[in-house]
């Protein structure tokens, strides 16, 4: 069997799993949570990124693994990984500039993982890192999602509090 297949299935119910247990279990508990606590436990994961720079181990995945990929993805999520841990801390101590920090995380995060995505004719080479494509990437998928909407929500209540001139 075409491994292609057997990787958007694993994909697909991985992506399935997490956001029901996001939906059913993570996300009632953080609605009433204040912004910075809520954003940064969904940040967990994200800081958590380092380990995509697995993609340029030899050995850990085929050597036939286009090295534009292993690139981009590794350095990606490296990016990702640190815009992480500074929007953590930045929440955490409340510092001016925190949302924007986590706004420029959510950017650089999402377009990580949109571009490596886009990439399918590499899959049959993850080898090793197929469990990070398979597992991790839906959980970041998911979780950047809950973090772009509570960030929405955050500058919708913001613009709302702001009285409007007369």
């Amino acid at each position: 069997m075409p491994v292609e297949p057997i990787f958007l299935l694993q994909f697909a119910l991985s992506l399935l799993v997490i956001a029901l247990l996001a939906a059913w279990y993570l996300g009632p508990p953080l609605s009433t949570r204040p912004l910075h606590i809520a954003i940064g436990v969904l940040l967990i994961p994200h800081a958590f990124r380092h380990v995509g720079l697995v993609f340029m181990v030899p050995g850990v995945v085929s050597p036939n693994l286009a090295q534009g990929f292993a690139s981009s993805a590794g350095f990606g999520d490296l990016a990702a990984a640190l815009l992480a841990l500074t929007a953590m801390v930045a929440l955490r101590l409340h510092l001016p500039g925190a949302l924007l920090v986590t706004w420029i995380f959510s950017i650089v995060g999402i377009a990580d993982l949109a571009n490596a995505l886009r990439q399918a004719e590499v899959i049959p080479h993850f080898q090793a890192a197929w469990y990070i494509t398979t597992f991790f990437v839906p959980l970041l998928l998911v979780t950047h999602l809950m973090i772009v909407v509570r960030l929405i929500r955050a500058a919708r209540d913001a613009d709302a509090a702001v009285p409007s001139p007369s």
